[in-house]
């Protein structure tokens, strides 16, 4: 069970509380509050009236823990505490009004996330906890929610990795709004490495056939698919709950609740999208199917993938066997390429059609190539410059597509006068002694990091403004659209 805590009672606390209130789970609040601070209705919510700052009222444990007063000052003292009562938790710590840099710079080193007080009304706090990704998980667990009784979460026939991931998770999900559910198939597990999925983490599934009395469920959820009757042996009048799948429907397709996202590359990321929101620690063997269901269904992140592909990926990369992955298959990404590309895919700076990422302490230092080429395909990026340091040296991988700056060139402009560097117009490379960067024999690794980070993403930063005029993709960046039919939904 998750436990939840939010230190503060201003207007952006009382958003919040307001949204992720009907969530599973424990959720307490502890703050100077009025009596009209929250609204009316709010259910499951522990208020504790007294200073957010003060660790005396703090329940014994959380897993997340959201600093949200209005004052800065009071949120950075508050965000202290927390993180020393609660090391592990998840801490998101809102900056507040009048917040210095130095106040920021210590939220900074406390905080998992931070929540720029400027950008809140706008950006990020909505993204994590009122946007449309909020407001498609609660429309999710109230879907769920409306099942009393047992529910079918069907694969297509034949399933996959992603439609055999996206069952469990799914299955997941209604456990912890305490709805039973089993991931179900029809036809056969016949491929091999399915096969080898299935087996070696130990998946439970069941199989359907034409005699399964569906009437022992109450509700039916698809994945990776969206009509009954078309790719499963269901009856084509099933009333169906929910629908979850990333293909372009051929069809109107009803249920009660509906995401079909067209424009990522596998139903297992929608799934760990949710969860990740939810704050659902994945069991390892979940992760595993899931991070396998992206990457089979994007082909190594190679095909129709997005930046949200390559964000679910990186999260999953946490909780999954990357061995068990290894033995699944013989892929032609290996563990230390697939950790490579989650820390450059964490830490990546854009700008504009550009993106450079220091990964810092590699093993192997041809991942950094293999990341640069699967960076290269997000939406939007033109030229991916990956970089880490291994046995005294930066080495730098660059690739770039469609633009005419010659990436060779840019390179040796930016770091031939500290190192070598060179290569062609759309493949490239660099080499830097970490020594000619400063003093670096006793700097930590996230120290040393930070300066790697300063000297080289500036040095190329600035080659490539002046090097890629012709580059300009508008102010905003890149925009990703999600269709989702909520409009029809009935609660």
């Amino acid at each position: 069970m998750q436990r939840r805590l939010v230190l503060g009672c201003g207007s952006v606390a009382r958003e919040t509380v307001e949204r992720i209130s009907e969530w599973p789970g424990e959720l307490t609040v502890i703050g100077e509050c009025d009596d009209d601070d929250f609204r009316t209705g709010v259910g499951g919510v522990t208020i504790e009236r007294g200073p957010p700052d003060d660790p005396t009222a703090y329940p014994p444990s959380a897993d997340l823990v959201f600093v949200a007063a209005d004052d800065a000052e009071t949120n950075v003292d508050a965000a202290a505490r927390a993180r020393a009562q609660y090391p592990d938790a998840n801490l998101i710590v809102y900056l507040g009004v009048g917040a210095t840099e130095e106040t920021r710079a210590t939220v900074e080193r406390l905080a998992n996330r931070v929540v720029d007080a400027e950008r809140v009304l706008g950006g990020r706090i909505r993204d994590l906890t009122i946007g449309l990704g909020a407001n498609r998980l609660q429309r999710l667990f109230t879907a769920l929610r409306r099942i009393d009784g047992r529910l079918a979460v069907v694969m297509h026939d034949n399933p996959d990795p992603d439609a055999i991931a996206s069952a469990l998770a799914l299955s997941q999900l209604a456990a912890a709004v305490g709805v039973s559910a089993d991931p179900c198939y029809f036809g056969d597990i016949s491929h091999q490495e399915n096969r080898a999925l299935v087996n070696l983490l130990d998946l439970d599934l069941i199989e359907l056939d034409a005699e399964t009395d569906l009437d022992a469920y109450d509700g039916i959820a698809l994945v990776d698919h969206s009509r009954p009757g078309v790719n499963d042996g269901l009856p084509e009048d099933t009333q169906i709950d929910i629908v979850v799948d990333h293909h372009p429907p051929r069809a109107p397709v009803e249920a009660h609740f509906v995401d079909l996202r067209r424009d990522v590359g596998a139903t297992s990321t929608l799934l760990a999208e949710y969860l990740r929101r939810a704050s659902i620690e994945p069991e390892e063997s979940l992760a595993t199917a899931l991070l396998f269901g992206i990457r089979i269904d994007t082909n190594d992140f190679t095909r129709e993938v997005s930046a949200t592909d390559f964000e679910a990926a990186a999260w999953l990369l946490t909780h999954a066997d990357l061995s068990a992955l290894d033995r699944v298959e013989s892929p032609s990404m290996t563990s230390a390429v697939l950790e490579t590309l989650a820390r450059a895919i964490r830490d990546r700076d854009v700008r504009g059609d550009a993106l450079a990422s220091n990964v810092g302490p590699i093993s192997d230092r041809d991942s950094l190539a293999q990341a640069a080429d699967r960076l290269l395909n997000m939406e939007g990026i033109r030229i991916a410059i990956v970089y880490g340091f291994k046995d005294g040296t930066v080495y730098v991988s660059g690739r770039a597509r469609g633009t005419d700056v010659d990436l060779g060139e840019s390179l040796r402009d930016a770091l031939g006068a500290i190192g070598s560097a060179g290569g062609h117009a759309d493949m490239a490379g660099a080499q830097v002694p970490l020594g000619i960067l400063g003093d670096t024999g006793e700097e930590s690794a996230a120290e040393l990091s930070a300066i790697v980070t300063d000297v080289i993403a500036g040095r190329i930063f600035e080659t490539l403004e002046d090097a890629t005029t012709l580059l300009d993709v508008g102010s905003e960046g890149p925009d990703w659209v999600f269709e989702s039919p909520f409009d029809s939904f009935e609660e």
